[in-house]
């Protein structure tokens, strides 16, 4: 499908897509995401106060997504494979912003140095390196720095034919929000759908001390999506609230 066609296909959106014109394009390809309810007020340490914490039935969520990022590019340049390609695994939450819901992210790892240093320098967002490795049933990352493993064995399952409201809730999201010190950044993107497929674990290794009162048990919640193809548009700076 072209990006004019996944531009013109927009029904599925919770709000109009931005009426300027988008600057990049990438695909998020091979994804597995992992999902669990949390408590709130262990939640509240991580997110910056100007952003609304999102609940589905009264209960905020965080999830694990990673995935293969693929063919990452300006508008109007073309994908250059050593920068633009890379493995990435993100720690997320849900929250509303300026009348919009949307993701934060806890942490940003990519596979590839010169990626990170890129991707974070142009969006402000906190990319940081991991030696990240995977293979058709297996996800590996290892963080010597922060002593954050990741470790993922999985068998991909069947078709999910119709989302539940809470798979909807979680994966369909059009926006990201993530704090600089002074502003909030808001970054709207848009994508078709994302085809899910169940997933089953063989088996989980996770460490990140940081989240360890979040990321306890098992997830409660597991897909797998083939991916999509995604547009975004530049920043929006929202002004953070003076202390």
């Amino acid at each position: 499908m072209t990006i004019k066609e996944i531009l013109n296909s927009t029904e599925h959106r919770p709000w109009k897509k931005p009426n300027k014109s988008w600057k990049y394009y990438q695909e998020w390809n091979d994804a597995i995401f992992l999902h669990w309810q949390v408590e709130l007020h262990e939640l509240k340490k991580f997110v910056p106060e100007e952003l609304e914490i999102d609940l589905f039935e009264g209960k905020p969520w965080i999830s694990v997504v990673a995935f293969t990022m693929e063919k990452i590019r300006p508008k109007n340049l073309p994908a250059f494979r050593p920068i633009s390609n890379f493995e990435e695994i993100n720690i997320r939450t849900y929250v509303k912003c300026n009348n919009k819901t949307g993701v934060y992210f806890l942490s940003i790892e990519g596979g590839t140095s010169l990626s990170c240093k890129i991707a974070k320098g142009i969006s402000q967002l906190p990319y940081r390196f991991s030696n990240i490795k995977r293979n058709t049933n297996q996800y590996y990352s290892n963080n010597i720095q922060f002593n954050d493993r990741l470790k993922i064995d999985f068998v991909i399952g069947e078709k999910i034919n119709k989302k539940t409201a809470l798979e909807h809730w979680l994966v369909e999201r059009y926006a990201l929000f993530q704090d600089s010190e002074n502003t909030i950044n808001e970054f709207e993107i848009h994508h078709l759908e994302w085809p899910l497929n169940d997933i089953e674990l063989k088996n989980l290794e996770l460490n990140y001390q940081r989240y360890e009162n979040l990321l306890k048990n098992n997830p409660i919640k597991m897909h797998y999506s083939k991916g999509v193809k995604v547009v975004a548009w530049g920043k929006t700076e929202i002004t953070k609230l003076k202390k």
